[in-house]
C-alpha cells in the first residue's frame, strides 16, 4: 500500500524533525553559443520558479530547492559532462532542453536511477513507460507536434488536405528529424505530398531551401528549427513573399526572438504550443513581489512573460509538483531520485491544481501512469501579430492523432527494448 501524507501533516513532521538536505534540481543550461537566445529565458524561468517557492513557501514541503546550473552551450558532449559532474549532488531530475543530450542520457539515467524529463523534446517513444522507466516527456512530444500541425491544416481546409504540398524545413539533427516518420505516416493517411528540406547547424545558410520553396510552391511550410535558424527562415520566407499564415513552426520555433527581426513581415506566422502566453496569471504577481522586486531574479530579470521564460517556468512547476507528489507518496519531505521518479509517474495536473498555483490554463490537463509517460499530447496553435508584438492563441489545447502516434511509439519502443534487453515492466 502506498503511504500518503497531507501537506499539513508533512509540514508538521518537518517542523519537528532535523533539517533536511536541499532538493536538488540541476539546470543543464546554455546561456552561450548559437542557441543562447532560447536557452537564456528558459533557464531564467526555471530558476525563478524555484526561487519563488523558496522565498514564498519556504521550499517544497518545507525543504529548500537548490538549482545547480551547468553550462552546456547546447553541446552534447558538454551536456554529458554536466550530468556526470552534478549527478552526485543529490540530483532529483534532469531537464537538458536538448534532444542530442537526451539521447545520450537515457541509458545513463536509467542505470543511475535518476528521472529525466524531456518536456516537448527528446526521444518521442520514451512516452512508453513500460520500456523507458526513468524518462518522461509529458505533456506533449514531437510526434504530437507533427500531428498538431497537420490537424491545424485540416481544420483550415475543411478537413481535406488531399493533394496539398507540405514542405518540412528542419534542423539537420536528431531534434529536427524527430517529426519525419510521423509526417510520412500522416501524408499516407491524408494524401498530402511531403518535401523534406534539411538545414545544417546552426541554420544561417538557407538560400537553397527557400529557392526550392519558391520554385516548387508548396501550399504550407512546417518548421522544426531552433535558435538563429528560425530567424533566418522567417526572414527568407518574407523575402520570397511566402504567405506567413501558411507557415507554422513547432513550439521551439515560436518565440519573440524568432519573429521580431523580420518586423511587420512576420505577422501571421504560426507556431504550436503546450504552454500559456504572457503574464496574465496570478503567479506573476508573486514572482514580482518575491523574486524580481527583491533582486533575486535569474539573469537580467528581463525575460518575464516571454515564450521561453514561460516554458522554463512551466518545466520547474511540473518538477515541483512531481516532488510534492513524491513527498506525499512516500511520507517524507526528504525525497530521493527514486522517490521523485515515483512522483513523476503518479503526477496529475488538473485545472484546479493549476488554478491553486496561480497558473490556471497555463498548460493542458494530463495524467501520467506507468505505461504512459507522455500524457495525452494536447497541442495548441498561436499566431504572431507584429503590430502589437504579441502571440495570440488561435486554438485551445487539442487532441492529436493517437492512433498513428500510438502505433509509432509502440514500434520504436519495442525495437529499443529488443536492442537493449528490456522487459516491459507494467504488466
Amino acid at each position: 500500500m502506498k503511504k500518503t501524507l497531507t501537506t499539513l501533516a508533512l509540514g508538521a513532521a518537518m517542523a519537528a524533525g532535523p533539517a533536511m538536505a536541499d532538493l536538488v534540481f540541476p539546470d543543464l543550461s546554455y546561456r552561450t553559443g548559437p542557441y543562447a537566445a532560447g536557452g537564456i529565458p528558459f533557464s531564467d524561468g526555471y530558476n525563478d520558479y524555484f526561487t519563488l517557492l523558496n522565498e514564498r513557501d519556504g521550499g517544497i514541503g518545507g525543504v529548500k530547492a537548490k538549482v545547480i546550473e551547468c553550462e552546456t552551450g547546447y553541446n552534447t558532449e558538454k551536456g554529458v559532462e554536466c550530468y556526470e559532474a552534478t549527478k552526485g549532488e543529490g540530483a532529483l531530475v534532469y531537464q537538458p532542453l536538448s534532444t542530442g543530450i537526451t539521447y545520450q542520457l537515457i541509458p545513463k539515467v536509467t542505470a543511475d536511477g535518476i528521472p529525466l524529463h524531456t518536456m516537448g523534446y527528446g526521444r518521442t517513444s520514451a512516452a512508453n513507460g513500460e520500456v523507458f522507466s526513468h524518462v518522461f516527456n509529458y505533456p506533449a512530444n514531437y510526434w504530437n507536434g507533427a500531428s498538431g500541425a497537420v490537424n491545424h491544416l485540416l481544420e483550415i481546409n475543411g478537413g481535406d488536405i488531399n493533394g496539398k504540398k507540405i514542405a518540412l524545413v528542419f534542423h539537420n539533427s536528431a531534434y529536427g528529424k524527430e517529426p519525419i516518420r510521423t509526417l510520412e505516416e500522416l501524408s499516407k493517411k491524408h494524401g498530402f505530398e511531403l518535401t523534406l528540406l534539411p538545414v545544417d547547424h546552426p541554420g544561417q545558410e538557407q538560400k537553397s531551401q527557400w529557392l526550392q520553396i519558391r520554385r516548387e510552391k508548396p501550399d504550407y511550410v512546417v518548421m522544426w528549427g531552433w535558435g538563429v535558424m528560425n530567424q533566418v527562415a522567417i526572414q527568407e520566407a518574407a523575402n520570397i513573399r511566402f504567405p506567413m499564415e501558411n507557415f507554422i513552426g513547432v513550439w521551439w520555433s515560436g518565440a519573440e526572438f524568432d519573429v521580431e527581426p523580420a518586423g511587420d513581415k512576420a505577422t501571421g506566422y504560426k507556431a504550436l504550443t503546450f504552454t500559456g502566453l504572457g503574464m496574465d496569471y496570478p503567479v506573476y504577481d508573486d514572482l514580482k513581489k518575491f523574486v524580481v522586486d527583491s533582486g533575486k531574479a535569474s539573469g537580467a530579470g528581463d525575460q518575464l512573460g516571454s515564450v521561453q521564460y514561460n516554458r522554463g517556468l512551466y518545466a520547474a512547476m511540473l518538477a515541483a509538483e512531481a516532488a510534492k507528489t513524491a513527498q506525499e507518496l512516500h511520507g517524507t519531505a526528504d525525497i530521493t531520485a527514486a522517490m521523485m521518479r515515483d512522483g513523476m509517474e503518479a503526477l496529475e495536473m488538473t485545472n484546479a491544481k493549476m488554478e491553486a498555483l496561480g497558473m490556471a490554463g497555463f498548460g493542458p490537463e494530463f495524467t501520467v501512469s506507468c505505461d504512459n509517460h507522455g500524457g495525452p499530447g494536447l497541442v495548441g496553435v498561436v499566431q504572431w501579430d507584429a503590430s502589437s508584438k504579441t502571440w495570440n492563441a488561435i486554438s485551445d489545447f487539442m487532441p492529436t492523432d493517437g492512433e498513428v502516434i500510438g502505433q509509432l511509439i509502440e514500434e520504436d519502443s519495442a525495437a529499443y527494448a529488443a536492442e537493449n534487453g528490456i522487459e516491459p515492466r507494467c504488466n
